[in-house]
């Protein structure tokens, strides 16, 4: 069974962060990034999120335009894509906004934690990247959506398991080292076709990446 499609969703500044040098929450995005946003929620089937940056922002993204719904309920599907929470333990405040949000949420973390907590539908064991990816598309889930944070996006990158990029460009200089890739990231070599690039307004631009793929090994033909 194929892997399910992972396509890395960002907003980041000029000089690639994801927020202020003191940290906290930065809210990058204008009405532009927005949109796409929900455009690409609203082509996944689930969405990856970390459990540090679910406790940062306190609640994922939604899909609000009335377009975007109308579509995915004529593809009798559910307004909202699920949330797959990635976690080491499991451990989320049950106060949480997200937990009181119209979607469903399943849990990644490894095996052996004890029961499923509260708020959350299903759980799936998480041992290896590649390994999860298969039980997700083996559950029905073939589009995923990927919303951070910087070391979730850089252990699938690192694997070679995310397979297009969807940066949108804001306007701002931040500086520090929250960088949207953790800094002592050693990656293989690899490159990326541009496969979209589309002004949003408010000077922000929107980046659509591929991965190129090594092209496979021609068969040995016997003598």
């Amino acid at each position: 069974m194929p892997a399910p499609e992972l396509r890395l969703v960002l907003a980041v500044s000029l000089d690639g962060r994801l927020a202020p040098a003191d940290g906290g929450a930065a809210q990058l995005g204008g009405r532009g990034d927005r949109r796409v946003l929900e455009e690409a929620l609203a082509w996944a089937d689930a969405c990856l999120i970390g459990a540090r940056t679910l406790r940062l922002h306190g609640s994922t993204c939604l899909i609000h335009g009335q377009d975007l719904l109308a579509e995915r309920r004529r593809q009798q599907r559910p307004d909202q894509p699920l949330a797959l929470v990635v976690s080491r333990s499991g451990a989320l405040d049950p106060a949480l906004p997200f937990f009181q949000q119209p979607l469903q949420r399943w849990l990644l973390r490894p095996r052996g934690l004890g029961p499923l907590p509260t708020g959350f539908a299903r759980e799936l064991p998480l041992e290896g990247w590649p390994e999860a990816l298969q039980a997700l598309a083996a559950a029905g889930l073939t589009r995923l959506v990927l919303l951070g944070g910087a070391e979730l996006a850089g252990q699938l990158l690192q694997q070679q398991l995310v397979d297009a990029l969807q940066l949108t460009l804001c306007p701002q200089l931040l500086g520090g080292t929250h960088s949207w890739l953790p800094a002592a990231l050693g990656l293989e070599p690899n490159r990326w076709t541009l496969e979209e690039q589309r002004p949003l307004g408010g000077d922000e631009l929107l980046l659509r990446y591929r991965r190129l793929r090594a092209p496979a090994p021609a068969p040995v033909l016997p003598p």
